[in-house]
């Protein structure tokens, strides 16, 4: 197939990621970038699998990341899938291309305990401390998100895009959506975290006129840029000597599980996570017992949060 054909298949081929597959904006713009790329890539008219073997040995020269590598790989791979599904080419080029990448294993990178009771008593402080309305309303949101982000282990993407109708204080529930649109409940088990909840909700009347539940200084939804400056201002205050970003508080959330005893089934339940594997039919955690260990065994309940 020559590559202005392949341009022309682009737009419909987005639809398809929309409309069909559901995924959303964030993923269809990686998309974007990566078909963009590869295009830009092509020199000759007609595309071969020699011509996608030369882009292969062109990403593994070019970037470091095997993640990245994969990825823009993937997004090549899931085009052409597309077309041959929709019987525009006869067969994808990739049918006889080994694309596999063995991945190095690492770490998930934790915040070390002491640096988490240093953070949460520098917000309480903040809180405490607030001169004007404004600054009370900035201090019980940075003290609440931070707090719900660490006792539910969700992610950044998922936090600042809970809405109001998504958590119920009374019942205690927190409806997430995570990748894919896929949808898990969560039981706040810290009363505490519940309090700051609650607070957070009745003095920013604003949320009640936003759909979201977390809110920047303009009201509007909460971005995940802002989650991630108000983490380095936090470092660079105490003047920490560990790099905090969001995801780190989801990886401590699952390693302190694990070190309390909680089977490694249900933490993959609570933290979203997908499997195709043979082993996820026994991934399932029923809500009794999620309850269960976000009440008695959930990370957030090792540090204060009196108010």
């Amino acid at each position: 197939m020559k590559k202005i054909e392949l341009e022309k298949q682009l737009e419909s081929y987005y639809e398809d990621c929309e409309f069909r597959k559901r995924l959303n904006e964030k993923t269809i713009k990686a998309y974007t970038i990566d078909l963009n790329q590869y295009l830009e890539f092509i020199t000759t008219t007609e595309i071969n699998q020699k011509i996608i073997n030369e882009y292969i040995h062109y990403l593994n020269k070019k970037y470091l990341k095997y993640k990245t590598i994969k990825r823009k790989i993937a997004s090549v791979k899931a085009f052409y899938s597309y077309l041959e599904y929709e019987e525009i080419i006869d067969y994808s080029p990739f049918n006889k291309i080994k694309t596999k990448i063995k991945e190095p294993k690492l770490l998930p990178k934790t915040i070390q305990k002491d640096y988490i009771d240093k953070i949460i008593h520098l917000l309480l402080k903040d809180l405490k401390n607030s001169k004007t309305e404004f600054q009370k309303k900035i201090s019980l949101r940075n003290i609440t998100l931070i707090s719900v982000m660490f006792s539910t282990g969700i992610r950044v993407s998922e936090l600042c895009n809970i809405k109001l109708k998504d958590i119920d204080l009374l019942e205690k529930k927190l409806k997430i959506f995570g990748k894919g649109s896929k949808e898990r409940i969560l039981y706040l088990g810290n009363s505490n975290v519940v309090q700051l909840c609650q607070m957070y909700l009745t003095y920013n009347n604003t949320c009640k006129k936003n759909e979201y539940f977390f809110l920047n200084k303009f009201n509007k939804k909460l971005s995940e840029q802002t989650v991630r400056i108000l983490l380095k201002k936090i470092e660079s205050e105490l003047e920490l000597s560990t790099h905090i970003t969001p995801h780190m508080f989801r990886h401590t959330f699952a390693t302190t599980l694990l070190e309390k005893g909680v089977d490694i089934r249900y933490i993959q339940n609570i933290l979203g996570h997908s499997s195709i594997s043979t082993t996820q039919i026994y991934t399932y955690v029923t809500y009794s017992k999620q309850k269960e260990i976000l009440t008695n065994k959930n990370p957030i309940n090792d540090y204060q949060l009196n108010i």
